[in-house]
C-alpha cells in the first residue's frame, strides 16, 4: 500500500515516502545535517558493522533533531548485534571500548578517531515496576521503538539516509504533536518519569500551550503519584529543561491541576499564579529555571523541602532563598526608577562572588528590562581604599579602621564610586 507524497518544509533534499504491509513509514533523506554526522569515526564504524552483517541505525532525540533541521550534539546508535557480538567484533578490529557500565543495559561505547559511538542493541522490555526493566536482547526493530516513550523518539535513521518510522512519529512532528507509543497509562506504568519527559517535550515540540489529548491528561492524573517513587534527582533534570522550554508557566499549572506537584516536592499551595506573571514577563530572556520556580515559594521554609526531595545544587537553592529574600525589599528606587544603584550597592556590600549573577535573576524576576541590561554590562568597581592605607596615615586601632573604612565606603557609594582613594583619604583627614 503506498502513501501520499509530501515534503517536510523543515527538511531539504530528496524525499521519498511509502508504507508497507506491516505499517512501517519510511522516507529517505540526504540533508547537510545529516550528512555532516559521517566522519572518519562513523564511517569506519559503518564499514564494521556492515562487514559482520549487522545492521546499524541512528536512534532516539538525534532523528528528531535531524528531521527538525538540526545537527544533534549527541548521536546515540542501535543494533541488531548483541553486546558480546560488538565486543568480539571490536576486538578483532582493534577498537577500543570504554565505559563498560553501560554493558548490562546492552549499550557498547566504541572509541575510533577519537570520537565516542555509544552503540545499544535493540531491546524488548520483559518486566517493569515503574522506576526499571528487565530487558531482554532482539533484532526486531519495531519491538524495540514499541517500548519507547513518545512517538517522535521512537524512529531510527539507516545511514543511507532512510527514516523508519513505525508510530507515526514523523506525522506528530510535522503537526507539533506530543504523544505516547500505544497506550500512555501502559507507557506511563513502566517508567513514571515519563509525565514528566511528556511535559518536557511538549514544550519543546508543541506550537501551542492547552492542546493535549484528553487520553494523556487522564493518564497522567491517574498515575501521578508514581512520581514519588523517581528519584528527586532525575525529576530535578525533567523539571529543569521544562521550565526554560516553551509554555512552562501553563505546564507547571498543569502539574497542578493534575496532583502531580506534592509528589514532585512543589508547595502543596504553589503561587502558580506569580509563576505565570515571572514566566510571562521574563522566558524571553533566558531566566535560570531557579528564577522561575522560586516564584512559586512563599517562603524560604518550602526551598529548603524543594532541596530534600529534589537535591538541587548548593548553587540552585542559594539563589533560590535569595530571589524569596530580596524580590520584594530590593527593588528599584521611585526617585531614580531608571538608577540600578539599589542593585549595585547590594552587590558592593555582599561582597559575593556570585552577587552580580543572582542580582541579574532577581532583575529578570522582577520584568526590569532596562535595569537587567544595565546589570549585564556593569563592571564592577573595586574599593580603592585599604586599611593598609590607613595604617600608614597613623591610625592602628583595628576597631577604628573598620569604621572609617565603612565610612568611607558609603561616602564611595554615594559618589556613584566615582571617588579615587586620594580623594576619600582627604576625606578622613578632614573628619
Amino acid at each position: 500500500m503506498w502513501g501520499r507524497v509530501f515534503v517536510n518544509p523543515l527538511v531539504t533534499g530528496r524525499v521519498h515516502l511509502l508504507w508497507n504491509r506491516r505499517r512501517l513509514f519510511t522516507m529517505q533523506v540526504k540533508t547537510k545535517e545529516f550528512q555532516s554526522l559521517f566522519t572518519d569515526g562513523l564511517n569506519s564504524i559503518a564499514e564494521l558493522f556492515e562487514k559482520n552483517h549487522f545492521e546499524l541505525r541512528i536512534a532516539g532525540g538525534a532523528v528528531r533533531d535531524l528531521l527538525s533541521g538540526k545537527r544533534p550534539d549527541d548521536v546515540d546508535f542501535a543494533t541488531t548485534a548483541t553486546p558480546n557480538e560488538m565486543k568480539g567484533m571490536f576486538q578483532a578490529a582493534g577498537v577500543r571500548m570504554i565505559n563498560n557500565k553501560g554493558e548490562k543495559h546492552g549499550t557498547i561505547t566504541a572509541r575510533i578517531h577519537n570520537e565516542n559511538f555509544e552503540v545499544t542493541t535493540l531491546r524488548v522490555d520483559i518486566q517493569t515496576d515503574g522506576r526499571h526493566a528487565e530487558v531482554e536482547f532482539t533484532t526486531d526493530w519495531k519491538k524495540d521503538a514499541e517500548r519507547r516513550d513518545l512517538t517522535i523518539n521512537s524512529m531510527f535513521f539507516g545511514l543511507d539516509g532512510t527514516l523508519y518510522d513505525y508510530f507515526n512519529g514523523y506525522e506528530d512532528l510535522k503537526n507539533c504533536k506530543v504523544r505516547f507509543v500505544g497506550s500512555p497509562v501502559a507507557r506511563i506504568q513502566e517508567d513514571y518519569l515519563r509525565i514528566l519527559r511528556y511535559f518536557r517535550f511538549y514544550g519543546r515540540v508543541a506550537g501551542q500551550a492547552g492542546q493535549h489529548e484528553l487520553e494523556t491528561l487522564q493518564a497522567i492524573r491517574e498515575n501521578a503519584q508514581g512520581l514519588a517513587s523517581i528519584s528527586g534527582e532525575r525529576i530535578w533534570v525533567e523539571l529543569k529543561k521544562t521550565l526554560v522550554g516553551n509554555h512552562a508557566a501553563h505546564l507547571v499549572e498543569l502539574m497542578y491541576e493534575l496532583g502531580m506537584a506534592q509528589y514532585m516536592g512543589l508547595p502543596v499551595e504553589g503561587n502558580v499564579a506569580e509563576l505565570m506573571r515571572v514566566w510571562q514577563q521574563a522566558h524571553g530572556w533566558s531566566p535560570k529555571p531557579m528564577t522561575i520556580l522560586s516564584a512559586l515559594f512563599r517562603s524560604s521554609a518550602e526551598v529548603d523541602r524543594l532541596d530534600l526531595r529534589l537535591k538541587i545544587s548548593r548553587e540552585e537553592k542559594n539563589l533560590g532563598l535569595f530571589l524569596v529574600k530580596h524580590r520584594r525589599e530590593l527593588v528599584k528606587s521611585e526617585d531614580e526608577p531608571d538608577s540600578i544603584k539599589p542593585f549595585t550597592d547590594f552587590i558592593i556590600d555582599c561582597r559575593e562572588t556570585d552577587a552580580q549573577s543572582k542580582m541579574c535573576e532577581l532583575l529578570k524576576y522582577q520584568g526590569e528590562e532596562r535595569l537587567l541590561g544595565r546589570m549585564q554590562t556593569w563592571d564592577i568597581p573595586r574599593f580603592p581604599v585599604s586599611g593598609h592605607d590607613l595604617r600608614r596615615m597613623g591610625i592602628t586601632s583595628g576597631k577604628e579602621i573598620g569604621l572609617i573604612l565603612q565610612n568611607l565606603r558609603d561616602v564611595w557609594k554615594d559618589s556613584r564610586y566615582q571617588m579615587d582613594k586620594e580623594e576619600l583619604l582627604n576625606n578622613v583627614v578632614r573628619s
